[in-house]
């Protein structure tokens, strides 16, 4: 087995242990996205998420609100408006001020999210997370432990959290 240096270097490499945790959890978020036949970037949910919660933002708002660039928001956005999701509207106050708001396409596939996938991906990230103890660096390693030995997507079947051609394909992917 290859040793991993980034686990090993502790707190000098903190910064990129997050980001191989944050990328490994969007990716099975991923998973289970796709499962549940929603074929989008898993990384467009916060946004979408924020305008539901936030009501119509500007990018700069919208950037704050996720915690994400500006340049980021704004490649998202795009994506986003051309699936129909969202809509660019001049503000009331200053029509010279656009703010971004959700079409009714991206209202509908919000309501479908938090009733039937948010709560699948946040229970399962709960489940991965549940056993952890220890220091920041030992409850990382727990982490990154439990994502491989059974991804999101494993976990979400196991709890029977997922449409039944979805199960399936998870069973055939863990055997």
């Amino acid at each position: 087995m290859m040793q991993d240096v980034v686990k090993e270097l502790g707190f000098l490499s903190l910064g990129t242990r997050c980001k191989r945790i944050g990328e490994a959890l969007q990716g099975q978020a991923q998973a289970l996205l796709a499962a549940h036949g929603m074929d989008m970037p898993a990384a467009h949910f916060p946004l979408l998420a924020a305008l539901d919660r936030l009501g119509p933002l500007g990018v700069s708002e919208l950037s704050q609100a996720v915690g994400v660039s500006q340049p980021v928001v704004s490649r998202s956005l795009r994506g986003l408006e051309a699936g129909g999701l969202v809509e660019s509207v001049a503000a009331e106050e200053d029509r010279r001020v656009r703010r971004i708001r959700l079409s009714r396409q991206g209202r509908d596939l919000v309501r479908h999210a938090k009733l039937a996938v948010w709560p699948v991906i946040e229970a399962a990230v709960a489940q991965a997370c549940a056993a952890l103890e220890g220091s920041l660096l030992e409850q990382l390693g727990g982490l990154e432990a439990a994502l491989e030995q059974a991804p999101l997507l494993q976990r979400a079947a196991a709890a029977g959290a997922l449409p039944p051609a979805a199960s399936a394909t998870s069973r055939r992917r863990s055997a």
